[in-house]
C-alpha cells in the first residue's frame, strides 16, 4: 500500500519502491527513477540522497520544507486529541478517562500550544515543571501519555520526536514503602480491636496484596471457601467524566491486566473472619453496590490516625504484604503471580526491598558458613 502524497509504495514481493523525476542531461528530459529497499523509511532517506546526488536539490529542499512547514503548524495538543481518540477506540473506558484526566490536568495548559517542530527533551521539562512531590504512579502515568502522544505524533506526521525520559532520582524516590514491624503492629492491634468492614478490608489487603480497586470490586462470589482461594475478576475505580454533574463516575471494569485476573490462597484466620461477615448482599464491603474507593480510602486514613502511625498511601499495604512474603521465604514467581505482576522484574524492582534486618540476618548467616569452613579446614590440618 503506498504512503498518500509521497510516491511511496509496499511492492508485492515485501521490498518498498520510492519514485523521483530528475533532469537527464543526455535525453535532455526529466525521467522516472526507482529506488528500492526493506522498510519505508530506507527508501525515503535513499530518495533523499539521490534528490541532492542527482544535480535535484532544490527538489529535496522543497520537498523537505513543504513537510516541515505543515508539521511545524500542529501543536502538541492537537496531536494529543487525536492520540486520545485512538486510545478510545481500542482500549478500556477507564483507561481513556485515566489519560484524558492526566493530559488535561497535566499537560495540556503546560504545553498544549506548542508546535510539534518546537518540541526537544529539555523544552519539555522546563515547561512542565514536574512536581516532585507527587506520587510515583501519578509521575510514572504523566511521562506514558506524554510519551504515547509524541510516538503516535511521531508515526502520525512521519518525524522524529523525543522519548522524555524521567530523572532516575526521582524514580527512586517514589517507589514504594512498607509499614516497619513497629507500625504493623500497632496496626493490627487497632485493625483486631475494632473488627468492622473496613478493618477487615485493610487486613485482607495486608494478608493478600490486593490493589484498592479490587478490593472494592469485591463480590462473595469470588470467594470459594470450601478450597480458600479468593478470585479477582475486577477493578473500582472513581474517573473523570466530562459528561457526569459531579465530573467523576464509578467505574467497574476488567482487573488491570490478564495477570492480574488471578487465584490468591486465603489464610484460615482470614477465611473465618470473612465468613462472620457474609450478609446475603452482592459485594464484601459495599453491599449491592461497589464499595466507593474515596470511601476506603477515608476509613483507611482514621484507622492510620487511630493507630497512632504516620499516613502513607492505601498502596503501601500491597508493599507491606510483598515485602513480608519475601521475608518469610515465598518464592519471587509465587509472589508474582499473586500479586498479578506479568513478570518477575516487576515484583523485584518495584515491591521488593529487604529490610536491614533481613540484610543482616543474611550477612549473620554467611559468617556462620565461614567459621564452620575455617574449623573443617583446622580439624584436618590437625
Amino acid at each position: 500500500m503506498g504512503r498518500h502524497g509521497e510516491n511511496i509504495r509496499k511492492r508485492s514481493d515485501g521490498r518498498w519502491e520510492a519514485r523521483y523525476m530528475a533532469y537527464n542531461e543526455e535525453k535532455g528530459k526529466k525521467i522516472c527513477h526507482s529506488i528500492y529497499g526493506h522498510t519505508y523509511e530506507e527508501v525515503k532517506k535513499k530518495r533523499m540522497d539521490a534528490l541532492f546526488r542527482d544535480g535535484s536539490e532544490s527538489a529535496a529542499k522543497n520537498m523537505f520544507d513543504q513537510k516541515n512547514a505543515a508539521f511545524s503548524g500542529i501543536t502538541f495538543g492537537a496531536a494529543a486529541e487525536e492520540w486520545l481518540a485512538a486510545v478510545k477506540s481500542r482500549q478500556k473506558q477507564s483507561t481513556y478517562e485515566k489519560y484524558g484526566f492526566i493530559y488535561r490536568s497535566r499537560l495540556k495548559e503546560a504545553i498544549g500550544n506548542m508546535p510539534l517542530g518546537m518540541i526537544t527533551e529539555k523544552l519539555i521539562k522546563q515547561n512542565l515543571q514536574f512536581d516532585q512531590t507527587a506520587s510515583g504512579s501519578i509521575q510514572k502515568s504523566i511521562f506514558c501519555v506524554l510519551n504515547g502522544i509524541l510516538q503516535y505524533a511521531s508515526e502520525r506526521y512521519d518525524t522524529e520526536l523525543p522519548k522524555i525520559k524521567r530523572n532516575a532520582a526521582a524514580v527512586h524516590a517514589n517507589k514504594a514503602e512498607a509499614f516497619t514491624k513497629s507500625e504493623q503492629a500497632s496496626l493490627l492491634s487497632v485493625l483486631y480491636a475494632n473488627m468492622d468492614r473496613f478493618s477487615l478490608a485493610v487486613l485482607l489487603c495486608l494478608f493478600t496484596g490486593l490493589r484498592l480497586g479490587e478490593l472494592c470490586g469485591l463480590k462473595w462470589s469470588d470467594i470459594d471457601f470450601a478450597h480458600k482461594t479468593l478470585t479477582v475478576r475486577r477493578t473500582v475505580q472513581r474517573l473523570y467524566a466530562e459528561s457526569s454533574a459531579t465530573k467523576t463516575a464509578l467505574v467497574e471494569a476488567a482487573p488491570k491486566s490478564g495477570n492480574s485476573k488471578r487465584e490468591i490462597p486465603l489464610q484460615d484466620a482470614i477465611v473465618e473472619l470473612l465468613t462472620g461477615y457474609r450478609n446475603g448482599k452482592d459485594y464484601v464491603f459495599g453491599g449491592d453496590k461497589p464499595l466507593d474507593p474515596r470511601t476506603m480510602q477515608n476509613h483507611y486514613k482514621k484507622i492510620l490516625d487511630e493507630a497512632g502511625v504516620a499516613y502513607k498511601n492505601f498502596h503501601t499495604l500491597r508493599h507491606t504484604y510483598a515485602t513480608n512474603c519475601i521475608e518469610g521465604g515465598t518464592d519471587v514467581k509465587s509472589l508474582s503471580e499473586m500479586l498479578g505482576h506479568s513478570n518477575v522484574k516487576i515484583t523485584l524492582n518495584y515491591y521488593v526491598h529487604p529490610s536491614m534486618d533481613t540484610k543482616r540476618m543474611y550477612a549473620d548467616s554467611l559468617c556462620e558458613f565461614y567459621v564452620r569452613l575455617h574449623g573443617q579446614i583446622l580439624g584436618r590440618a590437625g
